[in-house]
């Protein structure tokens, strides 16, 4: 439950207790004032609350839209390989006919032969070739940083019950003097106070304080993060969008790539996002960002209640 929402349902409360008062011990005019400032005080609480639910469902449709369309270039990129290589073997196939048709002649002479031959094999490395970037582009595609994960704090596995919300609210009370500093509002927003899912508590803890820190460090200006966390089935959704001062679109999509520094680059490692992305794909998640410059920083976290599969 937000601030805004627990203000208005605890004064809706107090003036309800403040009419119920009123009726024994004061006159009529303060009867009607705390009955009226009751009843905004529900009618606020409802307005912020729908207000809230619209929010988060805007982001999440967002969310599947963006990730839909990433899903779809790389498929589209596989496929463009797979109909290169198709057409590298046909051709291939094409050649091997011309030589065997080549050796039946008795007129061949061997240079043109040898320029077939040569031929076959250039076409051959070029086709193996293709067929180990196809491979690379397939494993890729999930790629696991596995060398950047930081050590579990709680069983070997790194697999727990946390509650994902505390942990979202303790990384954020850990930089508050950071966020303070850089005039950066933090906002942890969940429909429930408690939502668990299967992963480290460390680790957890580590994927928020390195994209909290990534907004402080790039907001150059006052302005507001909100986590908003929610859950759709087994997967656990969670948007962090800020405020700042954002990247250029054809950049964005290498935020997570390791060491990778954009336009906007400040004293750093680059390793943040990384290891934020290698923590969400460790336990079978997938992580996407969305930037335009002037409009901030949005990213978008997907991970499997059920942790690691």
């Amino acid at each position: 439950m937000s601030r805004s929402q627990k203000f208005f349902l605890i004064g809706s409360c107090i003036f309800f207790a403040a009419t119920i008062y009123s009726l024994f011990f004061l006159k009529l005019v303060f009867i009607i004032i705390f009955l009226l400032l009751h009843c905004l005080c529900l009618y606020a609480f409802s307005y912020v609350c729908f207000s809230d639910q619209l929010d988060r469902d805007l982001s999440l449709q967002t969310y599947h839209q963006d990730v839909g369309l990433e899903i779809a270039e790389k498929d589209k990129e596989l496929n463009d390989i797979s109909v290169e290589l198709k057409a590298k073997n046909s051709l291939l196939e094409e050649i091997r006919l011309q030589l065997e048709n080549f050796r039946s002649r008795a007129e061949a002479s061997g240079h043109e032969r040898q320029g077939l031959l040569s031929k076959i094999h250039q076409l051959e490395e070029e086709k193996r070739e293709r067929e180990r970037e196809l491979n690379e582009k397939k494993e890729n595609h999930g790629k696991d940083y596995g060398a950047l994960l930081p050590p579990v704090t709680g069983d070997e596995e790194g697999r727990e019950t946390v509650n994902i919300i505390a942990v979202a609210n303790q990384a954020k009370d850990s930089l508050l003097q950071e966020a303070k500093a850089a005039n950066l509002h933090v906002t942890v927003s969940s429909a429930t106070d408690t939502l668990m899912v299967t992963a480290d508590q460390g680790r957890l803890l580590t994927l928020f304080r390195n994209i909290i820190d990534n907004s402080i460090k790039y907001m150059k200006k006052a302005g507001s993060l909100v986590i908003t966390i929610s859950t759709i089935g087994d997967d656990i959704f969670i948007v962090l969008k800020d405020t700042g001062e954002g990247l250029p679109t054809e950049e964005t999509r290498y935020i997570f790539e390791l060491n990778y520094q954009g336009s906007n680059r400040i004293s750093g490692n680059g390793l943040g996002l990384a290891q934020a992305r290698a923590i969400v794909e460790y336990y079978g998640g997938t992580i996407y960002a969305k930037s335009t410059v002037g409009n901030g920083m949005g990213i978008y976290i997907q991970i499997p209640a059920g942790g690691r599969v």
